[in-house]
């Protein structure tokens, strides 16, 4: 129940990425900053991220094995659903017409493609580090897997050799328009903000670059010696000044966007 005199807020939805989870190093401090005075912040789990129990550490690598975009776009259609009918911890502070996606490397590419499919439902989107091609693999590696029905990456964390199933690169085949992240960034119509390390692998430095000529109207910031988790590690063992960096520009870009939609309310 609203407590009297209570304001809804603003509400940032944070997207985990590929070999990530909602508690993952950086991100229950990220959560915790992100959220201020200002606004709710909502973290979550992809329901295939490989993660199950509470407190595990990638426990159903079969469910990993399975994961594709399209069943990532559908969770957080389900974590979107649940803000705007009141059904979250905390429903009663949130303010469920406007929500800024932010999302990490693959995290950063389901909400431009989540965004662009649902501009009603999003104000705008960050990526950090995100990725702007949903197909990282090799091609290589793409036809082991189709031939061979599943094909391993490591963990270089956890030593785990983590499967990818055929139905990873068949469910790009299917939605190969669909996915192009940067035709779907270039058509979006909302502020979007892209934070990308200089560091971080050469593959996501070029995506962002090519993200940039492709939708040029967008916010791009490059953070000088940031790699792809910013500096931070799992376990949590600090911040860092490029997290804080990204962290400043993210609550500045929310500041901006949800000040201008106030101004233009006042004036309707």
């Amino acid at each position: 129940m609203k407590a009297e005199g209570e304001s809804r807020r603003p509400v940032i939805v944070l997207v985990h990425g590929f070999k990530g989870f909602k508690d993952w190093g950086m991100f229950p401090y990220a959560a915790q900053r992100l959220a201020g005075q200002e606004y709710v912040v909502v973290t979550f789990n992809f329901s295939h991220n490989g993660v199950g129990a509470v407190g595990a550490d990638f426990d159903e690598l079969d469910k990993f094995a399975r994961n594709t975009h399209t069943l990532e776009l559908r969770d957080l259609a389900v974590v979107m659903a649940a803000i705007r009918n009141g059904r979250m911890p905390l429903s009663h502070a949130m303010d469920a017409d406007h929500v800024l996606l932010v999302g990490h490397s693959r995290g950063g590419g389901d909400c431009v493609l989540y965004a662009a499919e649902h501009p009603a439902e999003v104000r705008g989107i960050v990526s950090w580090n995100g990725i702007a091609d949903c197909n990282l693999f090799t091609k290589e590696f793409r036809q082991q897997v189709l031939e061979d029905g599943v094909g391993y990456v490591t963990n270089a964390r956890t030593k785990q050799q983590m499967p990818i199933a055929a139905s990873f690169f068949e469910d790009l085949a299917l939605n190969e328009e669909r996915y192009h992240i940067a035709a779907q960034a270039a058509s979006l119509q909302m502020p979007a903000l892209f934070v990308q390390g200089d560091a971080d692998t050469p593959r996501l430095v070029a995506g962002y670059h090519r993200l940039q000529e492709a939708a040029p109207q967008h916010r791009y910031v490059l953070l000088l010696d940031a790699d792809h988790t910013f500096g931070t590690k799992h376990p949590w063992a600090g911040t860092t000044l490029a997290l804080e960096k990204a962290i400043v520009l993210t609550r500045g870009f929310a500041a901006g966007l949800f000040e201008r939609e106030r101004i233009g309310l006042e004036m309707d």
